[in-house]
């Protein structure tokens, strides 16, 4: 058993245990898992039939996922991605005017230029030539990140016309369930007890058995069911549409997918190798072709099933922050992503804000790295921050990147620092720069 788990999954019973590497799949899964509502909800304004989209959801997920854990045997997890998926519905196709079969011709293109990119070692070379103070920053930006989504998911943090943000009603409804996980778990991980993300989500959703939606009257958590065969996915299947394959439209759309992606999951995988230890002392992240590979191949899989780009969760941060370390632990998402599709009322039941605070904690935990970050040297320390900055208030993980590599070249070039700026920085600044003037 021990050596079928090590050559699978990369596991070494020296160092990683079967039932922490359970659970962290367990919680990662849970924290991710509101994909499958939201994902159908999105595409129901293309028309789209929301059953199908249900199942290519979880499909892609599935399929992304075991990937990434037989072949790159990595801890993370990947789905369709939040941001990418409104581009695709809100951008491409009701701004922009194209029909669906339109946006998932330009994913699958994506996914095929991810895979020649990869294969050339072309992300490596991009991920590799950012400054370690940029990678700390990406880490802890994304702490910002999700924490804020997590607040935001329990309304705990609202829509405000004047302020654009603000504090919600924490007395009531979601918003007081959000608040009430947050000092259960946060408890529990004080308490350093084992699984405390996943048992604060646990409890907390049997709390919204008892506290019901002020809007709705309906309690927070309810079961609409508990099997439900999964619907085909052929209304939507392999629906490309390659007539405008080489217009500007075509080619906009391309490479803003692009874009968003790579710097997503680049993001991603860096302040969660961080957090896991998998990165050298210079900050390079151990196996990240591999990686990289089955986010290519993920997103290439949920083209063909009928949804928009795949891409690496940092919701994976609440797995490893639970001792996730190995394939196994995205294997036994997969396995969860299987049972949703038999098992969807149950595993949708469980409120968003009963799943907020993992991630306010997991942005707790991530947030380690700005300590490893020379604060008194500002040629460092003010793109670092402008990193950090804008992924929260951008809200964007792509963008919180760019605007600091840009910032980077920019800031260095002006002090006249020329020589702290490798060949490499200045191609990225200049091509993130067109990519904000002209996309």
């Amino acid at each position: 058993m021990a050596n079928f788990l090590t050559k699978a999954f990369g596991f070494d019973s020296a160092k990683h245990n079967v039932r922490t590497e359970i659970v962290a799949g367990i919680t990662t899964f849970l924290t991710m898992a509101y994909i499958l509502a939201v994902n159908p909800s999105i595409f129901s304004a293309l028309d789209m039939p929301k059953g199908s989209v249900f199942t290519a959801t979880a499909l892609a997920a599935l399929v992304g996922t075991l990937v990434m854990a037989f072949y790159a045997k990595k801890p993370f997890a990947l789905a369709p991605g939040m941001g990418l998926n409104a581009f695709f519905v809100f951008t491409v196709c009701l701004t922009m005017g194209h029909s669906w079969q339109f946006a998932l011709t330009a994913v699958f293109l994506e996914g095929i230029l991810f895979i020649i990119l990869t294969l050339t070692k072309v992300r490596s070379w991009i991920l590799n030539a950012i400054p370690l103070s940029l990678k700390h920053a990406i880490g802890a930006g994304i702490g910002l990140f999700i924490a804020f989504i997590g607040l935001q998911n329990a309304g705990i943090i609202a829509n405000n016309d004047s302020t654009l943000v603000a504090l919600g009603d924490i007395t009531h409804g979601a918003a007081l369930l959000g608040v009430i996980g947050i000092v259960i778990t946060g408890a529990l991980v004080i308490l350093k007890v084992k699984g405390s993300i996943l048992i604060g989500i646990l409890v907390t959703a049997i709390i919204g058995l008892f506290i019901k939606d002020p809007a709705s009257g309906e309690a927070l958590t309810k079961f609409s069911g508990v099997i439900s065969a999964p619907d085909s996915v052929a209304p939507i299947f392999l629906k490309f549409e390659w007539s405008q394959i080489l217009s500007w439209d075509m080619l906009a759309v391309v490479f803003t997918f692009l874009f968003i992606d790579m710097f997503d999951t680049m993001g991603t995988i860096i302040g969660v190798s961080q957090k896991a230890g998998m990165v050298d002392e210079k900050g390079n992240v151990d196996g990240i072709d591999k990686m990289f590979m089955a986010d290519s191949i993920a997103t290439v899989c949920g083209a063909c099933l009928g949804t928009s780009t795949t891409t690496t969760y940092v919701e994976s941060a609440s797995g490893v922050g639970e001792g996730g370390r190995t394939g196994l632990t995205a294997f036994t998402v997969a396995i969860l992503f299987a049972l949703a599709l038999l098992f969807s009322p149950i595993f949708l039941a469980i409120p968003g804000a009963a799943t907020a605070p993992a991630l306010v904690i997991v942005g707790v935990m991530m947030m380690s790295p700005v300590a490893k970050i020379d604060w008194e040297n500002y040629s460092e320390s003010i793109p670092a921050f402008i990193t950090i900055l804008m992924m929260p208030v951008a809200y964007s993980i792509s963008d919180g990147i760019l605007l600091g590599v840009i910032s980077y070249v920019l800031l260095n070039a002006c002090a006249g620092k020329f020589k702290k700026i490798s060949p490499t920085m200045w191609v990225l600044a200049a091509l993130f720069i067109c990519k904000y003037i002209f996309i």
